[in-house]
């Protein structure tokens, strides 16, 4: 009866072993594929996020890392959330700032916002990073819907003057959508407040020291 039960003691501290064995086996594959897989998540969102960068501001023009010169500025007249501006410097001198993401409330939830400006004030667009606006009307926003965020680009705060930066239907010079009014308006307003902080604060922006960690992918 004691052998018995000796080999059946045997037979379970083997299975147990068999069982963590497999359980670290499993354990370190999924760390491992969760690992690969965040990074090439990453690597992909990076290379997103300077496509979009590029077509505001030329890759030829940008000589150093966007992704290390970096800074986090928190603004409630900038943004509704903590917004992230990346440096483009030209041989060392200031060339534009993007500004990623610029968030502002919209029709049907918040609007984020790329937002590039040159050195001189001038913009070198605007792209929509995300929104939940409604489709077949605000949602024309986007640049896969419509061409209406592309006429942004050189623009500036005296081009058209301050008082014009608005939507046909309130007086300013921005198209508006049929039905949707509401959406490319808060769009306007959010560039406008964008170009207005960039006015004010765009010297200590550009020399502020760059973040420590910056952050490996942007936010979206």
């Amino acid at each position: 009866m004691d052998e018995q039960r000796r080999q059946m003691l045997r037979e379970i501290l083997l299975s147990a072993a068999v069982l963590g064995v497999f359980g670290i086996l499993g354990a370190a594959l999924v760390a491992f594929t969760w690992s690969a897989t965040a990074d090439r998540i990453a690597f992909n969102e990076r290379q997103m996020f300077l496509r979009n960068v590029y077509k505001l501001v030329p890759k030829q023009e940008i000589t150093n890392n966007l992704l290390k010169d970096v800074i986090t500025v928190r603004d409630p007249a900038l943004s509704t959330a903590p917004v992230k501006v990346y440096r483009a410097r030209h041989q060392g001198k200031p060339l534009a700032l993007i500004f990623s993401p610029v968030q502002h409330p919209g029709y049907a939830g918040p609007i984020r916002l790329m937002v590039a400006i040159r050195a001189d004030g001038v913009l070198g667009g605007v792209r929509v990073l995300a929104h939940s606006e409604t489709p077949g009307l605000g949602d024309r926003i986007d640049e896969r819907k419509s061409d209406w965020i592309l006429g942004f680009s050189g623009k500036s705060l005296g081009n058209p003057p301050l008082e014009k930066w608005k939507v046909k239907k309130d007086g300013g010079v921005f198209d508006q959508f049929t039905g949707a009014t509401i959406t490319p308006r808060r769009v306007v307003a959010a560039v406008t407040a964008t170009l207005l902080y960039f006015k004010k604060t765009h010297r200590r922006l550009f020399e502020a020291p760059a973040e420590t960690n910056p952050p490996n992918a942007p936010e979206h």
